[in-house]
Protein backbone atom coordinates (compact mmCIF):
# COMPACT_ATOMS: atom_id res chain seq x y z
CA UNK A 1 0.00 0.00 0.00
CA UNK A 2 1.32 3.44 -0.95
CA UNK A 3 1.61 6.31 1.51
CA UNK A 4 -0.71 8.97 0.06
CA UNK A 5 1.38 11.74 1.62
CA UNK A 6 4.61 10.55 0.01
CA UNK A 7 5.97 12.29 -3.04
CA UNK A 8 6.30 9.82 -5.91
CA UNK A 9 9.63 9.10 -7.52
CA UNK A 10 10.39 10.38 -11.00
CA UNK A 11 10.37 7.92 -13.92
CA UNK A 12 13.53 7.48 -15.97
CA UNK A 13 13.54 8.61 -19.57
CA UNK A 14 15.77 5.95 -21.06
CA UNK A 15 16.04 3.61 -23.99
CA UNK A 16 18.92 1.38 -25.10
CA UNK A 17 21.86 2.87 -26.99
CA UNK A 18 21.44 6.59 -26.34
CA UNK A 19 24.32 8.94 -27.09
CA UNK A 20 24.23 10.44 -23.60
CA UNK A 21 22.23 10.09 -20.41
CA UNK A 22 22.02 13.11 -18.10
CA UNK A 23 22.18 11.82 -14.55
CA UNK A 24 20.93 13.92 -11.66
CA UNK A 25 21.69 13.13 -8.05
CA UNK A 26 18.01 12.73 -7.14
CA UNK A 27 14.71 14.36 -8.08
CA UNK A 28 13.59 17.58 -6.51
CA UNK A 29 10.21 17.65 -4.79
CA UNK A 30 8.58 19.66 -7.58
CA UNK A 31 9.99 17.42 -10.31
CA UNK A 32 8.74 14.29 -8.54
CA UNK A 33 5.31 15.75 -7.81
CA UNK A 34 4.80 16.93 -11.42
CA UNK A 35 6.42 13.88 -13.01
CA UNK A 36 8.68 16.18 -15.07
CA UNK A 37 12.46 16.25 -14.82
CA UNK A 38 14.13 19.51 -13.72
CA UNK A 39 10.77 21.18 -13.02
CA UNK A 40 12.05 23.37 -10.21
CA UNK A 41 11.27 27.06 -10.71
CA UNK A 42 14.90 28.10 -10.73
CA UNK A 43 16.44 25.05 -12.38
CA UNK A 44 18.49 26.05 -15.41
CA UNK A 45 18.78 22.57 -17.00
CA UNK A 46 16.39 23.14 -19.91
CA UNK A 47 17.89 26.52 -20.83
CA UNK A 48 21.43 25.18 -20.60
CA UNK A 49 20.71 22.06 -22.68
CA UNK A 50 19.21 24.18 -25.45
CA UNK A 51 21.89 26.90 -25.37
CA UNK A 52 24.62 24.23 -25.41
CA UNK A 53 23.13 22.79 -28.61
CA UNK A 54 21.63 19.52 -27.39
CA UNK A 55 18.18 20.56 -28.67
CA UNK A 56 17.28 22.78 -31.64
CA UNK A 57 14.53 24.51 -29.67
CA UNK A 58 13.98 25.28 -25.99
CA UNK A 59 12.16 22.52 -24.11
CA UNK A 60 10.07 22.74 -20.97
CA UNK A 61 10.04 20.20 -18.16
CA UNK A 62 6.76 18.78 -19.48
CA UNK A 63 8.58 18.06 -22.78
CA UNK A 64 11.24 15.93 -21.05
CA UNK A 65 10.40 12.76 -23.04
CA UNK A 66 11.22 14.58 -26.28
CA UNK A 67 14.93 14.42 -25.36
CA UNK A 68 14.85 10.81 -26.59
CA UNK A 69 14.37 11.97 -30.18
CA UNK A 70 17.76 13.70 -30.00
CA UNK A 71 19.51 10.63 -28.56
CA UNK A 72 19.58 11.76 -24.92
CA UNK A 73 18.00 10.41 -21.75
CA UNK A 74 17.40 11.38 -18.13
CA UNK A 75 17.78 9.51 -14.87
CA UNK A 76 18.78 10.04 -11.25
CA UNK A 77 21.10 8.01 -9.06
CA UNK A 78 18.81 8.04 -6.02
CA UNK A 79 15.08 7.80 -6.69
CA UNK A 80 14.01 9.46 -3.41
CA UNK A 81 13.03 13.11 -3.90
CA UNK A 82 14.34 15.82 -1.58
CA UNK A 83 14.16 19.60 -1.56
CA UNK A 84 17.97 19.78 -1.84
CA UNK A 85 20.55 17.17 -2.81
CA UNK A 86 22.55 17.88 0.35
CA UNK A 87 19.66 16.26 2.27
CA UNK A 88 20.82 12.87 0.95
CA UNK A 89 23.30 11.08 3.16
CA UNK A 90 26.36 9.75 1.33
CA UNK A 91 25.42 6.27 2.59
CA UNK A 92 22.15 6.41 0.64
CA UNK A 93 24.01 7.15 -2.58
CA UNK A 94 26.56 4.41 -1.86
CA UNK A 95 23.74 1.93 -1.19
CA UNK A 96 22.22 2.36 -4.67
CA UNK A 97 25.54 2.56 -6.53
CA UNK A 98 25.78 -1.04 -7.74
CA UNK A 99 22.16 -1.09 -8.95
CA UNK A 100 22.60 2.25 -10.66
CA UNK A 101 25.72 1.02 -12.44
CA UNK A 102 23.78 -2.05 -13.63
CA UNK A 103 21.07 0.26 -15.00
CA UNK A 104 23.68 2.12 -17.05
CA UNK A 105 25.10 -1.20 -18.28
CA UNK A 106 21.60 -2.38 -19.27
CA UNK A 107 20.77 0.76 -21.29
CA UNK A 108 24.33 1.06 -22.66
CA UNK A 109 24.54 4.77 -23.49
CA UNK A 110 27.81 5.92 -25.07
CA UNK A 111 28.19 8.59 -22.37
CA UNK A 112 26.72 9.28 -18.96
CA UNK A 113 26.87 12.87 -17.69
CA UNK A 114 26.71 13.21 -13.91
CA UNK A 115 25.28 16.59 -12.96
CA UNK A 116 27.52 17.49 -10.08
CA UNK A 117 30.36 15.57 -8.44
CA UNK A 118 28.49 14.29 -5.39
CA UNK A 119 26.94 11.08 -6.71
CA UNK A 120 29.95 9.86 -8.68
CA UNK A 121 32.24 10.63 -5.75
CA UNK A 122 30.07 8.60 -3.38
CA UNK A 123 29.68 5.64 -5.75
CA UNK A 124 33.34 5.51 -6.82
CA UNK A 125 34.90 6.35 -3.46
CA UNK A 126 36.92 9.05 -5.23
CA UNK A 127 37.22 12.42 -3.52
CA UNK A 128 39.04 14.50 -6.11
CA UNK A 129 36.86 14.48 -9.20
CA UNK A 130 37.56 17.06 -11.86
CA UNK A 131 34.94 18.62 -14.13
CA UNK A 132 34.70 17.20 -17.63
CA UNK A 133 35.60 13.86 -19.18
CA UNK A 134 36.64 11.25 -16.61
CA UNK A 135 39.44 8.71 -17.09
CA UNK A 136 37.37 5.69 -16.01
CA UNK A 137 34.08 4.47 -17.50
CA UNK A 138 30.96 3.83 -15.43
CA UNK A 139 28.73 0.93 -16.36
CA UNK A 140 30.54 0.67 -19.69
CA UNK A 141 29.82 4.30 -20.63
CA UNK A 142 32.29 7.14 -20.93
CA UNK A 143 31.74 9.63 -18.12
CA UNK A 144 31.36 13.41 -18.03
CA UNK A 145 30.95 15.40 -14.86
CA UNK A 146 29.03 18.61 -15.44
CA UNK A 147 28.04 21.32 -12.99
CA UNK A 148 24.61 20.83 -11.48
CA UNK A 149 22.16 23.28 -13.11
CA UNK A 150 20.06 23.67 -9.95
CA UNK A 151 19.11 27.20 -9.09
CA UNK A 152 20.69 26.52 -5.69
CA UNK A 153 24.09 26.08 -7.38
CA UNK A 154 25.07 29.72 -7.78
CA UNK A 155 28.77 28.88 -8.14
CA UNK A 156 28.18 28.63 -11.89
CA UNK A 157 26.70 31.35 -14.07
CA UNK A 158 24.40 30.47 -16.94
CA UNK A 159 27.25 31.20 -19.36
CA UNK A 160 29.69 28.89 -17.55
CA UNK A 161 27.09 26.11 -17.43
CA UNK A 162 26.47 26.47 -21.17
CA UNK A 163 30.22 26.33 -21.86
CA UNK A 164 30.66 23.13 -19.83
CA UNK A 165 27.62 21.43 -21.38
CA UNK A 166 28.62 22.48 -24.90
CA UNK A 167 32.02 20.84 -24.38
CA UNK A 168 30.24 17.59 -23.51
CA UNK A 169 27.92 17.89 -26.50
CA UNK A 170 30.83 18.39 -28.87
CA UNK A 171 32.62 15.38 -27.40
CA UNK A 172 29.53 13.22 -27.74
CA UNK A 173 29.31 14.28 -31.37
CA UNK A 174 25.52 14.14 -31.52
CA UNK A 175 23.90 17.23 -32.88
CA UNK A 176 20.18 17.71 -33.28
Amino acid sequence: MTDMGAVPSLPDILEPGLSLVFCGINPGIRAASTGCHFAGRNNRFWSVVHLAGFTPEPLRPEDDYSLLQYGYGLTAVVPRPTARADQLPRSEIEAVGADFEKKIERYAPRYVAFLGKMALAAMSGTRNIEWGLQPKPFGGARVWVLPNPSGLNRGFSLASLVTAYREARLAVGSTP
